[in-house]
């Protein structure tokens, strides 16, 4: 079995088609399993918080409605049941059914059973994670870095579509993904491990203190704490000197097209937006190009 994954490696770093033409269905395949991720993850998070509450308020636990609503809530709903249906008729998806993007564009965008339509959102949800997986593959070759960083690439596309729809960034995703940048670490795939260690603080207690900064000054809090662990994430997976141009690029994206979204939908500035997209993108870019911008940018002042 080793000498088949061997093989399996060697063939990949021999055959650049080969190794991309995995990556991309793999990364196709992944992106179906993150629509459910990105619908049912929040979902789940709030059946779970309403259960707490509802232990903690133990004296309506007690009443006839009460009771009829924890049955409704003891059915089992996770990631992976109940079956993927659809949503207005309940009919159930069948395999060929949900093949990435093939299933929707035969289907015509629209239920097989009661003719519904489908949300383009799910097609364009699977053709970005493997367009983004492929241009890590692509950049870094077949190596434990590419592979790490794909599936960085992965939750950080769950992650930005969660916080779009939701404002949220969970912890069920970012904390996972901490651990897994400090462990990269000490397996030597990334940064050195103190590097790892100090980026992850220096990630989170940057945006904490500017949290609270703004708090202080405005009474209001200008972004959550999902944002905090994010850019940790981004400090022990690339070390705490790319935080500033994480931070700055972050910062010029989401001006730029946080404003044209609020203008297009013909929202109030005072509109709050989320700010992980942002951090989700300029971390991407940082992972990927991150030493070129710098040093274009040492060059630039140089000049």
């Amino acid at each position: 079995m080793h000498t088949f994954f061997i093989d399996i490696i060697t063939a990949m770093q021999s055959h650049l088609w080969f190794y991309l033409t995995t990556v991309g269905l793999v990364s196709l395949c992944i992106g179906s399993f993150l629509n459910v991720v990105i619908y049912r993850l929040p979902l789940m998070m709030q059946k779970e918080w309403q259960t707490e509450c509802r232990l903690l308020l133990a004296d309506e636990l007690t009443s006839p409605k009460a009771k009829q609503t924890n049955a409704q809530t003891t059915d089992t709903f996770n990631l992976v049941k109940p079956n993927s249906c659809c949503p207005k008729c309940k009919a159930a998806i069948k395999p060929w059914q949900n093949i990435p993007i093939i299933s929707w564009l035969f289907l015509k965008g629209k239920c097989a059973t009661c003719n519904n339509p489908i949300s383009v959102r799910y097609p364009i949800v699977e053709a970005i994670t493997a367009i983004l997986s492929l241009v890590v593959a692509y950049t870094f070759g077949a190596t434990e870095q590419a592979l790490l960083y794909i599936v960085v690439t992965w939750i950080l596309v769950a992650l930005t579509f969660i916080d779009i729809d939701h404002m949220l960034l969970p912890d069920q995703l970012t904390l996972p993904l901490l651990w897994l940048a400090l462990i990269a670490s000490v397996m030597g795939y990334t940064i050195a491990p103190s590097d790892a260690i100090i980026g992850a603080a220096c990630g989170y207690l940057s945006l904490w203190s500017v949290f609270w900064l703004f708090k202080l000054i405005t009474g209001k809090e200008g972004m959550g704490y999902g944002d905090f662990k994010l850019l940790a994430v981004f400090g022990a997976l690339l070390g705490w000197q790319s935080l500033l141009t994480i931070i700055l690029l972050s910062s010029v994206v989401g001006a730029l097209i946080g404003i044209a979204l609020l203008s297009i939908q013909g929202k109030d500035k005072a509109t709050p937006i989320p700010f992980g997209p942002y951090l989700a993108i300029a971390g991407w870019i940082a992972m990927l190009w991150g030493t070129q911008l710098q040093n274009s940018y040492f060059n630039f002042i140089d000049y």
